[in-house]
């Protein structure tokens, strides 16, 4: 009997996750670096991911990706199999951490050119001089003749010279007349996707375990390939209503897994 592409990709996926699960009881026995190096090699991608996540942020991304590697390595000799989540979902906050830690540790300074540091010196100690002789604010024209640079180059060293007075993601900023103030948080964050994503892959990967054959070619045939209920019962010789019976009882299994999750 011929197998499914399907049933193919889905019993080499089984085969693939059952030998990680020896390879990580081998290491937690043994600690055989051979084998830590192949776990890394296996989950190498988690720290790409997540690295991509805090790209153009005011540090290099080899930077970025070579913590999240150290990340990942600890994750490996800190996971404890025996407890039954999966890996990702253990690896995914250290790595994070990590990566935090080291943004913390650097400060978020992104290093500027030693000419446009020198000026922003020069342009507040003629900002205070000016202000004292023209009893008013100086203009970026009135610093530029001051001292005798273009308005563009004053321009250019006053905005580099706000990533030495870093603001709190806390600082709040009035809503035009909303009950409720902006945090700077909320005007610069975005939409986790790549952690979720993780997050999603390890819960369904979880959840489709407690389910039969025909249930997962269900699910899979339903949601992943958008095929339609009549499609799906003349492909498997059954009934659209066992089909839509059999969805059903999925995503029931689906919500009452998400329950647990949640609680």
């Amino acid at each position: 009997m011929t197998m499914r592409p399907l049933e193919e990709k889905e019993t080499n996926g089984q085969r693939e996750k059952e030998e990680i699960k020896e390879l990580f009881k081998y290491y937690s026995e043994n600690r055989d670096k051979k084998t830590r190096e192949v776990l890394i090699e296996k989950h190498i991608y988690i720290a790409e991911i997540l690295s991509k996540k805090y790209a153009n942020r005011g540090i290099e991304y080899d930077d970025i990706f070579q913590v999240a590697c150290i990340g990942l390595i600890y994750a490996i000799d800190r996971y404890d199999i025996e407890k039954g989540y999966e890996f990702s979902s253990f690896a995914t906050p250290t790595i994070i951490g990590e990566i935090k830690k080291y943004f913390r540790d650097k400060g978020w300074t992104i290093r500027v050119p030693r000419r446009i540091q020198e000026l922003s010196k020069k342009i507040n100690n003629a900002k205070v001089f000016l202000s004292q002789q023209l009893l008013r604010s100086p203009t970026v024209q009135d610093v530029a003749n001051y001292l005798n640079s273009t308005e563009e180059e004053i321009l250019e060293a006053m905005e580099a010279s706000k990533v030495y007075t870093p603001q709190s993601l806390d600082i709040t900023y009035d809503s035009n007349n909303d009950d409720k103030d902006i945090n700077l948080s909320d005007l610069i964050g975005e939409e986790d996707y790549y952690f979720s994503r993780i997050e999603n892959n390890d819960f369904l990967m979880k959840t489709m375990e407690k389910l039969n054959d025909m249930e997962k070619q269900i699910l899979i045939e339903r949601y992943f390939n958008k095929k339609t209920q009549v499609a799906i019962a003349r492909t498997l010789d059954i009934s659209q209503m066992t089909v839509s019976r059999i969805e059903k009882k999925v995503l029931e299994k689906l919500r009452k897994e998400l329950e647990k999750i949640m609680l």
